[in-house]
């Protein structure tokens, strides 16, 4: 799947509608242009809606069937790291292979290379989620999206990615 944002692009408000970005970029038709920059809103629903569909069922099962209840999962670090772990790896995965994990998909976003227009490979998404954690522990990676006009995380600035809707016609 590739789609195309252009290699300088660079992102601006539209004073009729606040809510989604319009992206510009230079020496590129914009009436070419396939997609547009998913909105923060958008993205923290898909962010909530995968760690109900992926991350309960793990932890989960984490808690009641490898172990013997909550109290134990809390005592439990290594569980904890395990079932994390496990939950990152698989969205890691559904985003190499399908450049979406399910929440994406209910909110019709993909992740795409800023770069190319094309999906990131496993290690790059991998890393990616790395930075998304260490932005996590700062809360001044995840809040940087609010003071930037193009609403890019730490982590996506940093692995040059950028989760994009397709745009209306």
């Amino acid at each position: 799947m590739r789609i195309n944002l252009g290699a300088s692009e660079q992102i601006s408000h539209s004073k009729t509608q606040n809510t989604h970005p319009k992206i510009k970029t230079k020496g590129v038709n914009l009436a070419k242009q396939k997609a547009r920059l998913a909105g923060i809103g958008a993205r923290v629903k898909a962010f909530i809606t995968d760690l109900f569909l992926i991350g309960m069922p793990i932890y989960y099962l984490t808690t009641y069937v490898f172990l013997d209840g909550k109290d134990e999962f809390l005592r439990n670090q290594t569980a904890i790291f395990a079932a994390n772990l496990a939950v990152g790896l698989i969205c890691c995965a559904f985003f190499a292979i399908k450049a979406q994990t399910p929440g994406y998909r209910s909110q019709n976003i993909y992740l795409i290379d800023l770069r190319s227009g094309r999906k990131l490979g496993f290690i790059r998404v991998l890393l990616r989620y790395v930075f998304f954690l260490l932005a996590g522990v700062s809360i001044v990676g995840l809040c940087l999206c609010f003071f930037r006009k193009d609403a890019l995380n730490l982590h996506d600035l940093l692995t040059h990615s950028a989760a994009v809707c397709k745009k209306a016609d």
